[in-house]
């Protein structure tokens, strides 16, 4: 460990033992990407303070590596809430996913890779949508749904946005609206309708967006490719 990163350890701020989150990190490893492109830190700067940031626990932890960084000092504005729907042209018409139940279930979950337009159909069903591990390529994801005579449950992660549109005749259609603190955090917008059935969004407690440190490896890699000129 250098002097540098000693000294600005030493500078670490009590009360700041809360635990970092991915979201947090994100943000970190964009100032020092910023940082490294205005010619303020140097590449090896760049990879030692990023290395350090992934391995953090706590918020003060990360606070240390952009402390004598203009950014950690400047007043940002007051993130907007996620819009209530999705941006002209971000979703095609047809649907990347097709998740079907007919007297029957269908489920997906695990780490799967999520689409933008996923369309959920029980029939006297069931169908079960979890987005809590899935890989998210897309910031804007749409589930369309319709339960006649059954069921659509998603869940969510909790650091994304939740938006819902639809309604239910003789049936329930409940979205918990969620807003995420990040501005690149992906949003789920739940529509349909459920005919004598239910259509329910919410999020998964203690599930997080998986892939945002491999978004932070990826940003990374680029910026060294970039600085090297590769």
């Amino acid at each position: 460990m250098d002097l540098q990163k000693q000294d600005l350890q030493k500078q670490e701020p009590a009360g700041s033992e809360l635990r970092a989150s991915d979201a947090e990190r994100d943000r970190i490893a964009d100032i020092l990407h910023d940082a490294l492109a205005e010619g303020r830190l140097t590449a090896d700067e760049h990879a030692e303070r990023v290395e350090g940031v992934l391995r953090a626990k706590t918020v003060g932890e990360l606070e240390v590596f952009i402390r004598d960084l203009p950014a950690a000092h400047r007043q940002g504005p007051a993130h907007a809430p996620a819009p209530q729907r999705p941006t002209a042209g971000a979703i095609p018409i047809d649907a990347d996913d097709n998740v079907v139940a007919v007297f029957s279930g269908a489920v997906r979950k695990g780490r799967w890779r999520a689409g933008r337009r996923i369309h959920a159909y029980a029939i006297f069903g069931s169908v079960e949508i979890d987005l809590s591990e899935a890989l998210f390529d897309h910031q804007q994801v749409v589930v369309k749904s319709f339960a006649i005579f059954g069921s659509v449950d998603i869940r969510v992660p909790e650091n994304v946005s939740l938006r819902g549109t639809g309604g239910g005749v003789l049936g329930s259609f409940e979205v918990a609206t969620l807003d995420s603190g990040d501005p690149q955090a992906p949003i789920v917008y739940v529509d349909g309708w459920a005919v004598l059935g239910s259509v329910e969004a919410r999020p998964k407690r203690g599930k997080v967006v998986a892939d945002i440190l491999d978004r932070v490896h990826r940003k990374v890699d680029r910026s060294l490719r970039k600085h090297l000129g590769h």
